[in-house]
């Protein structure tokens, strides 16, 4: 591709570059594959991957799976900075893009192939590292292709123009977080990953086709250099550092959208206008919602409050901050009723969405846009990078702690006895792993029991709330003289555990049974489910229970394996920490001194016109 075969200047037209027809088009299709993908991931974690050998493994908790979601989003907005330095530097944007998204393709692909030979692990592993190179590796670059495509007099159409660049995410989004959820519950992980793929493989196509049509902007080399450690190029960075430092707080409340807020709506009543969703199925509301609101705070919302309050970048950006406290305030609310036994409707969770959804408007299309225009000419990928990077902060924060919040699991082989917790055999403390599933520990037949009565208090397998579960329990103690601990964590599930040999809760020497109402009780689904077939093939029942009796629920025995942080209290931390960051992020900008580079493009031709004429 030889640099003299593409213009290489914006056109001098006040009207729309002819080029962009074919990014909007690429970055629908591109969002679609990438949204697709990650809106099945955390599921597909927690639920699949264990079952895609011919050997089922242990299968991953939810913190578990919500750590790895978050640490490959992480890593999708770490790798901008390569892409945007090869482009800015090296090979110019539309090169790195074409190259990456053929990277791209062969991610997903290798989802797509996932299980059919070798450990399912190792292909999600390489396919995810695939794509966070290709897609982390594209996103600046595209961002910053989109303002190259303009000149000062069609400048005044940039805001509209990273609108629809962002109307386009959504709508790829919204479709594809539709479509794939389903796919992959009733036709499994090979064709709900093989889509994405088939559509990232058709955005690089929409792109290629457009090459003539675009501006290439040649690499800065020496004077990207010069420019990135000049006095303007390293304040710029210093002070967007510090301001998008509160910005990834942002996203590692709304990233969540992917994964707490999934298996929160598991546990709600999905029964909207005669539709049962799937839990996956419900982020897409978001897409729909920004749809809905770029037009209307663009052309309603903005103008009115600007009438009254000049609504600056950083007075939306901290509008949006706040807005973000009170949608996950309400999702903590939810998680309370779902704790006391009820099943809220989902339109609740749609609420939050709403609220999340107009926060994300205030926050992230304003600072996108923000970042361009405080970024040195030179600079353009890098300053979109710096501010992809506090996608990749917040997402490590949630990994973080969903990390820091598992409990570790005893590791225990079918027969074999374990030395417990004072690490030898033959003792009082010792656990032993059935053929059954079930722990044997000297505290099994008090947790027995105490399973017992919960169930003979649960008419109809309607399970106890907390206090009166604690209540049936009264006076059951175990080995260590410690009373047996009762907690409802949904309708359709309760944990009975024992503190264990040491005495302290929330350690992998707890132990317990998980008891959950079995699906023919709660209604299952009559068709059988891609998962439900997969379990048939591999010969996987109902969980077992103890000494094979009968009943309403289910039986799960652990020794260790669960989470010190969880249900409510999770949401409660997260809402916390987000009106912190909004009440700081207050005070930081009002010392923010940046300098509008976009502006002053516009304003030196108009200068330069009146100074010819005296």
């Amino acid at each position: 591709m030889a640099g003299s075969a593409f213009r290489t200047t914006p056109s001098d037209t006040s009207t729309m570059p002819t080029g962009i027809p074919n990014i909007i088009g690429n970055e629908a299709a591109e969002r679609f594959s990438f949204y697709g993908m990650k809106a099945i991931l955390a599921v597909f974690m927690a639920d699949y991957l264990h079952l895609m050998g011919n050997t089922p493994e242990q299968a991953m908790s939810e913190a578990a799976a919500n750590e790895r979601y978050h640490y490959f989003n992480m890593a999708v907005y770490l790798t901008p900075f390569l892409g945007a330095i090869l482009a800015d530097a090296v090979f110019g944007k539309y090169k790195i893009i074409i190259w990456l998204s053929l990277v791209y393709c062969l991610g997903h692909f290798t989802l797509a192939f996932m299980g059919v030979s070798g450990p399912a692990g190792w292909w999600l592993f390489g396919g995810l590292a695939l794509i966070s190179i290709g897609s982390g590796g594209i996103k600046p670059c595209v961002s910053a292709h989109v303002g190259d495509q303009f000149g000062p007099n069609n400048r005044h159409l940039l805001p509209a123009i990273f609108a629809a660049f962002y109307f386009s995410i959504n709508l790829g989004a919204l479709a594809s977080q539709m479509l794939i959820p389903s796919l992959l519950e009733w036709h499994g992980p090979h064709l709900a990953f093989g889509i994405p793929g088939i559509l990232m493989g058709i955005a690089t196509l929409i792109f290629w086709m457009g090459r003539h049509r675009f501006v290439h902007i040649p690499p800065g080399g020496q004077s990207f250099l010069q420019q990135t450690f000049s006095r303007d190029g390293l304040g710029a960075l210093g002070q967007l550092v510090v301001l998008f430092l509160f910005v990834a707080v942002f996203w590692a409340l709304f990233d969540q959208t992917g994964s707490s807020w999934i298996f929160q709506a598991q546990d709600m009543d999905r029964r909207l206008f005669g539709v049962e969703w799937l839990p996956s199925q419900i982020q897409s509301i978001n897409s729909f919602f920004i749809l809905l609101f770029i037009p209307l705070f663009t052309y309603g919302v903005y103008p009115v409050i600007d009438r009254v309050w000049p609504f600056t970048p950083l007075r939306k950006i901290g509008s949006g901050l706040a807005l973000m406290v009170v949608a996950f305030a309400l999702s903590s609310v939810i998680q309370v009723w779902i704790e006391s036994g009820e099943r809220p409707n989902i339109a609740w969770q749609i609420l939050a969405y709403a609220l999340l959804t107009a926060s994300e408007v205030l926050v992230s299309i304003t600072a996108l846009e923000f970042a361009y225009t405080q970024a040195p000419p030179k600079m353009k990928s890098v300053i979109m990078s710096l501010y992809l990077f506090s996608v990749a902060v917040g997402n490590f924060l949630t990994a973080g702690v969903n990390h820091a919040i598992q409990i570790p699991a005893v590791s225990l082989t079918a027969g074999e006895r374990h030395a417990g917790y004072d690490g030898k055999t033959g003792t009082a403390d010792d656990l032993r792993l059935g053929e059954d599933g079930q722990v044997n520990s000297s505290a099994s037949a008090v947790l027995a029991e105490a399973a017992k009565r919960i169930e003979a208090a649960a008419p109809n397998g309607v399970l106890p709330k907390t206090p009166g579960g604690a209540q049936v329990l009264t006076g059951l103690n175990d080995p260590w003289g410690r009373p047996v601990r009762y907690t409802l964590l949904n309708s359709e599930t309760a944990r009975l555990s024992s503190d264990g040999p040491d005495g302290q809760p929330g350690t992998k020497w707890d132990l317990g049974i998980v008891l959950t109402r079995r699906a023919e009780a709660s209604g299952g689904p009559a068709k059988p489910t891609w998962l439900d077939r997969r379990k048939a093939e591999l010969g996987i029942g109902p969980a077992p229970r103890a000494a094979g009796e009968t009943g309403a629920f289910d039986f799960a025995w652990y020794a260790g394996g669960q989470t010190r942080l969880e249900g409510s209290a999770y949401f409660w931390f997260f809402t916390w920490l987000m009106a912190a960051t909004a009440g700081l992020f207050v005070v930081a900008s009002r010392f923010y001194r940046g300098r509008d580079y976009v502006a002053e493009q516009v304003a030196e031709p108009a200068a330069g016109l009146r100074r010819e004429s005296c």
